[in-house]
């Protein structure tokens, strides 16, 4: 009986310490303030701040050139969302409805593409 009690109680511990091991990821984890960073466009590297909100459970919000040449926000028309990985679509003058996919790297990092053409980053904006 003192082996079954022991045994129950190294599996308790265990269980505890596997959930209390793993870093917190937020809970809506795509929403809130990101810098994204759009590498190699014909108008050199492009920074938009973006803040996504959830409202009637999608995720919308719009991205500010960080350059300071365009200063009204650029509405995003939709948001494609899946486990790991976010593509957030904008109209430019130039293309169209346009999207940037984005993946998760860590709790704080994204990576990925536009038009799969130019490497995009996701930075999380700790207030």
């Amino acid at each position: 009986m003192k082996k079954v009690s022991l045994l129950f109680l190294f599996l308790c511990l265990g269980l505890a310490y596997d959930g209390f091991s793993q870093a917190a990821a937020p809970a809506d984890f795509f929403a809130g303030k990101w810098e994204v960073t759009i590498a190699g466009t014909p108008n050199g590297d492009v920074r938009f701040m973006t803040d996504l909100v959830r409202k009637d459970g999608k995720l919308t919000g719009s991205l500010k050139d960080q350059s300071g040449t365009r200063p009204e926000p650029i509405p995003i028309t939709k948001v494609d969302e899946a486990a790991d990985k976010i593509t957030i679509y904008f109209n430019t003058e130039q293309a169209g409805e346009i999207g940037v996919e984005l993946a998760k790297v860590d709790n704080d990092h994204l990576k990925g593409q536009l038009m799969n053409m130019f490497e995009s980053t996701g930075v999380r904006v700790k207030n």
